[in-house]
Parts: C-alpha cells; structure tokens; sequence
C-alpha cells in the first residue's frame, strides 16, 4: 500500500494547507483509501520539490474550475485563503480559466467561492450587486 513516510509527509502538507479534515469521509469507508489518499496525493504529489506550494495550489484549483468539479474546489478555495492567496488571485484565476475552458466554468466557480465566502462570513457573499443602467 503507501509507506508510512509519504502517510506522515501527507499528514503534514495537509496541516500546512489547513486541510486536516480533508477527505475523512473516505476514511468513514476504508483506512486504506485514506492512507493512499493522503500518503500518494498529499504526501507524494503535493510534497514534490519543483513547484511551491502556492503555484500548486493555484494549478489545482484552475485545473478544478476548468473541469467543473462538483466536488473538491470547495476546499481549494479555503486552502487558498488558508496560505495566503488573495480573493483578487481567486478571480484571476477563475477568469483566466474561463477564457480558456469556456464562460460556464466562470459561473460555476463563481457560485462555489460564494459558498466558501458566505461560509467564512464574508458580506460579500450575501451583497446585492448593483445594476447598470440599460441604455436604448
């Protein structure tokens, strides 16, 4: 299965990222999905020396809008937030991908980052956009 080195190296780039209760639905399962889980994605992926933190961070989360993950981009968001990547970086993000991966994955990670902001207590989440005034 997975080593107990990659396990524990996974452990702790998960408590880096603010993570720790990432996928423990998948423990509630099997131990042994965890264990890959954590140890491969986390502790082998994640731990790799060429890229930082913050560029993988902000990969995975373009790679996830562009895909329209129902799942998972949630708590990439608050992984961003939670090493420091900036609500303005977020919107880069989303609209560079969708320049790319098409103007739905714009409105679907739109609708998921208010979630996370309406979650951390943002009153950006709960804010009444303002409309323009349709010239004829």
């Amino acid at each position: 299965m997975i080593s107990d080195e990659s396990y524990k190296k996974g452990l702790k780039k998960m408590k880096e990222m603010g993570r720790e209760d990432t996928m423990l639905n998948q423990r509630k399962i099997s131990e042994d999905m965890y264990r890959l889980s954590v140890g491969a994605l986390f502790g082998d992926v994640w731990d790799r020396p060429h890229l930082t933190l913050r560029e993988r961070q902000l990969i995975t989360l373009a790679a996830n809008i562009a895909l329209a993950r129902p799942h998972g981009t949630h708590t990439h968001y608050r992984s961003s937030h939670h090493i420091g990547i900036t609500h303005d970086e977020i919107c880069e993000v989303m609209m560079h991908v969708g320049m790319y991966g098409g103007w739905p994955c714009i409105a679907h990670a739109t609708e998921q980052y208010l979630e996370v902001l309406k979650e951390r207590g943002d009153p950006m989440a709960d804010a009444k956009p303002k409309r323009d005034p349709i010239e004829d």
